[in-house]
């Protein structure tokens, strides 16, 4: 008998910790949840400015979304997620995509593609990967200034051909001893451009005579 009880107040024991414990755990949760959110979205904003400096744009980048679809073939996002307009007195001067290249050495490399209104690249920047560090790591601003060299890009130039790394005939650099990680970012920022092209008069809300 005296057995049996001192697993039932064992158990009852166990209980109360495990109830203790995961209060604990979800108030945590909830003091830290609004903070957390409110510092990914200031860094998703100083990012976005990155891209498109004040001087270039009178309105809020951060809160003039659109939508974007999961799966799509050229952008590749994991789910739906929200792109972004540049305006001038009311007329769209650019757009920020999200992409995702899933062909990272490490796993997915998201990005943000900013593209104006002529199709050329305003700014690339990397949202976040896991490749190796000091290696693909290097797809970091605060890393090297690789990614600088997607700046003006256009679809024409370069040809078609040099949207690809130096090693695979094209005009992009790569990293020593890292061949897959900007082999992967040149892929995804190609595809952005493509998918700004494809979608250029709802992107940058242009009439039908515009869009040519």
């Amino acid at each position: 008998m005296r057995t049996v009880i001192s697993s039932i107040i064992g158990a009852a024991l166990l209980a109360a910790f495990a109830a203790v414990g995961s209060g604990l755990i979800s108030g945590v949760y909830e003091q830290t949840k609004e903070p957390i959110a409110a510092a990914e979205r200031a860094a998703e904003a100083r990012q976005l400015l990155e891209i498109f400096p004040t001087q270039t744009h009178d309105n809020q980048l951060i809160d003039d979304t659109f939508a974007l679809p999961a799966d799509g073939p050229l952008l590749a996002l994991r789910e739906e997620t929200s792109g972004y307009r540049a305006r001038m007195n009311g007329a769209v001067t650019g757009v920020i995509l999200p992409a995702t290249a899933r062909d990272g050495y490490s796993g997915d490399i998201r990005l943000l593609v900013g593209i104006d209104r002529s199709g050329s690249i305003a700014g690339v920047r990397v949202l976040s990967h896991r490749e190796t560090p000091g290696l693909g790591d290097k797809v970091e601003l605060k890393k090297s200034p690789w990614i600088l060299s997607f700046d003006s890009k256009t679809l024409e130039a370069p040809s078609s051909d040099g949207w690809a790394v130096k090693k695979d005939g094209g005009e992009f650099d790569a990293f020593t001893g890292a061949t897959v990680t900007p082999r992967a970012v040149v892929s995804a920022v190609k595809s952005a451009l493509d998918y700004a092209q494809t979608h250029k008069q709802d992107l940058f809300e242009l009439v039908e005579e515009d869009a040519s």
